[in-house]
């Protein structure tokens, strides 16, 4: 039994072994090096969609979806969906039902490794296809690409069943393997439509040639059987992707994608996605293009650039054998109409090569992938590499492995010419020594600029999550923070929501005063926590100062009025103070008559028609001495000392507040900044008692008296 499964599948142990390798690597790669996910914010998308179709879900509904609408999710009244096709996340799905996710990631790279040594194998040698597994494993492409939740490797595994599908179906007449072919492009197809179409381009070029060939023969009939089969299972997956765009987007026309935004796509001329816009015209396309090919060739292929210039070896010898006519087999096997000689299947991996290269060119992502075109540092490639490139790898790692053992072969046969065979192998054994050091040297000199910025990315995100490590919630309502806009996940991809929005934790977007009153409307027996940070979140976590994580309980009070005392520390060096009162765009101006020695306190009230300052030891400089609330709220006191020669330090509180018929709800307690140098600030500027370092006398604490 396990010989017959040998020789239909071609599982050897050798393969078993090098595929379980790969998986295990990739595994512990995520494990350690992504732990709380990659810059790569399309993670927390796939994770969501693996979540809602566990459930039976292809969108989330809330009655508040502006709050809880995930990074990447169209928003279509009370509906949120995903901008990609679920056909990854079913994958990465697997994982997540065990409860173990990245046990898919490894799954998927161990397939692809698999896959690719058997494809190699049809198209070379046994020999061949194992050494093609080191060249795919080796590209730190692969290795940092296949350990986060991205659609690129799930993809490649479809188009590589496709591929060995299509040789075994065209040499044996399989109709299994046929099926196999039509099943997997059409996977391909509705996980990433234009990936798959460039992938498999080269092998319906070929299918085509053999209609034609065998057109009035007797080999015709089953030509057309097997052709057609992979082509009917393929196009209905092209039904299934029609079908599902219909039921998401309402038509069967429009992709999610489209329909997140309709300018983000295949072409030139103006291309937009979320306020970012370029015009993408053929000379930019073609610039950014060979730039992305330079890193590939450069920085993320294996051994570089020596793994690329094995691969053109390998690229040469296919050359040189269509030129000559001569036709090397590792199994018999020989060029006729019936079947693929291994010449051809050679050229058909060329092909994805070429197609993949081109088609790139029409498709402005990579453009966006490189940030800053001329700074390699700079963009998702210099973290997760060319990863619309990804299928690049297949032929990268066939011919790399070709033309290394080609070299080999050739310094052994100039070397016997010279010396005894025994004498010859000695040699060509001790250059293999010498060289391996080398080659991890320069193994490790590509693999290391990338590994340690993701793991500054890594320590950002350690830290960012510190306040939710070890802790248990019951029925809480989690404000976050939108440094990059009003999107759940984004940057915080683990701080997701269950489908059935219904978890123990719940995560709504800090917004607005009606923004937050609507979730704490919605979720009125929830307690609700506020998570924030002090420091800036930018792109580059190199350019920042440690962020300081906060998360603090919030209460929701509700009473005739409230009455609140902002007590904060005498900044040292400070001559003068003064206090400011807005609401709505309206504001109110108090001078502080005299400095305290130590503390400053601060009496204001709110109540259902209005707020004002108690003017205690204050200067009112405006007629209003109050200022009408019109619905929610955000009320903001701010107490600004001014030092010797201008400079400034403003305490802020904003508090949110909501109106009622029997008198005002406050969300207490308010947040609160310290500024220097300007009247408002932002998250660097959050108060963290104890920490930071914070100019000296700086100090806040409030109380409230609610009536």
């Amino acid at each position: 039994m396990r010989d017959a499964v040998r020789r239909r599948f071609g599982f050897r142990p050798s393969v078993v072994g090098l595929a379980l390798a790969t998986g295990l690597l990739v595994f512990v790669v995520a494990s350690l090096l992504f732990p709380h996910h990659s810059a790569n914010h399309d993670e927390g998308v796939y994770l969501q969609q693996a979540a809602m179709l566990l459930e039976g879900k292809l969108w989330l509904t809330s009655s508040i979806p502006d709050a809880v609408q995930p990074w990447f999710f169209v928003q279509d009244g009370a509906r949120l969906y995903a901008k990609y096709t679920p056909v990854a996340a079913g994958v990465f799905g697997l994982g997540v039902a065990v409860g173990v996710p990245r046990l898919s990631l490894a799954l998927v790279a161990a397939g692809n490794a698999a896959l690719l040594a058997l494809l190699v194998r049809e198209a070379f040698d046994e020999r061949t296809g194992l050494l093609s597994v080191a060249f795919l494993v080796g590209s730190p492409l692969f290795l940092l690409t296949s350990s986060v939740f991205l659609s690129y490797a799930p993809t490649t595994l479809f188009n590589l069943a496709f591929a060995l599908g299509y040789v075994r179906a065209q040499r044996s007449g399989s109709r299994a393997a046929a099926a196999l072919a039509g099943l997997a492009v059409g996977l391909a197809f509705f996980s990433r439509p234009y990936t798959a179409v460039l992938f498999a381009l080269p092998f319906v070029g070929h299918a085509l040639v053999s209609l034609w060939r065998s057109y009035g023969t007797d080999r015709w009939r089953a030509t057309v059987e097997r052709v057609g089969l992979v082509g009917a299972l393929g196009a209905a997956f092209v039904g299934v992707t029609l079908a599902y765009n219909a039921v998401v987007t309402g038509s069967a026309f429009v992709f999610p994608y489209q329909a997140f935004a309709p300018a983000d796509g295949l072409g030139f001329g103006r291309r937009q996605i979320l306020g970012y816009e370029r015009v993408y015209t053929p000379s930019l396309a073609l610039e950014a293009n060979a730039r992305v090919l330079w890193q590939f060739a450069t920085n993320w292929s294996t051994v570089p650039p020596l793994g690329v210039l094995a691969a053109l070896v390998g690229i040469a010898g296919l050359a040189r054998d269509a030129v000559t006519g001569r036709e090397q087999s590792a199994g018999g096997r020989t060029a006729n109409d019936a079947d693929l000689s291994d010449r051809t299947v050679r050229t058909l991996l060329a092909g994805v090569a070429l197609s993949v290269v081109v088609g790139n060119v029409y498709f402005w992502g990579n453009l966006n992938v490189l940030a800053a075109l001329e700074d390699p540092t700079d963009g998702l490639v210099s973290l997760l590499g060319p990863f619309y490139h990804f299928d690049l790898l297949v032929p990268f790692a066939a011919f790399a492995a070709a033309g290394a053992i080609s070299t080999v072969e050739g310094v052994r046969e100039v070397l016997r010419r010279r010396y005894s065979a025994s004498v010859a192998r000695r040699i060509v054994l001790v250059l293999l020594v010498v060289t391996v050091p080398i080659v991890g040297a320069v193994e490790a000199g590509a693999l290391g600029p990338p590994v340690e910025r993701n793991e500054a990315y890594t320590e950002r995100y350690e830290r960012a999550y510190a306040p939710f490590e070890d802790r248990t919630f019951a029925n809480a309502l989690v404000f976050v923070p939108t440094p990059y806009g009003d999107w759940l996940n984004h940057p915080f991809q683990s701080l997701r929501n269950e489908p059935s929005l219904a978890g123990e934790r719940m995560f709504v977007l800090d917004r607005d005063a009606a923004g937050d009153v609507a979730a704490l409307t919605a979720y009125p027996d929830r307690q609700p926590y506020r998570y924030t940070y002090r420091g800036e979140w930018s792109p580059t976590p190199a350019d920042d100062e440690p962020i300081v994580p906060v998360l603090e309980p919030l209460s929701v009070r509700e009473g005739d009025s409230h009455r609140i005392q902002t007590r904060v520390g005498r900044v040292v060096g400070a001559e003068t103070a003064s206090v400011r009162l807005a609401a709505d765009g309206r504001a109110i101006q108090y001078g502080v008559e005299r400095l305290p020695d130590e503390t400053l306190a601060v009496t204001w009230v709110v109540t259902g028609r209005n707020v004002s300052v108690v003017e205690d030891g204050l200067r009112r400089n405006d007629d209003a001495d109050s200022l009408t609330l019109d619905g929610p709220t955000e009320v903001v006191l701010s107490i600004t000392f001014t030092q010797f020669g201008g400079a400034t330090v403003t305490y802020r509180q904003e508090l949110t507040v909501e109106p009622t018929d029997d008198g005002a709800r406050i969300v207490w307690p308010p947040e609160t900044r310290v500024c220097r140098l300007t009247p408002d600030c932002g998250y660097e500027g959050t108060y963290v008692a104890g920490t930071g370092d914070y100019v000296g006398g700086v100090a806040v604490n409030a109380s409230v008296q609610t009536d």
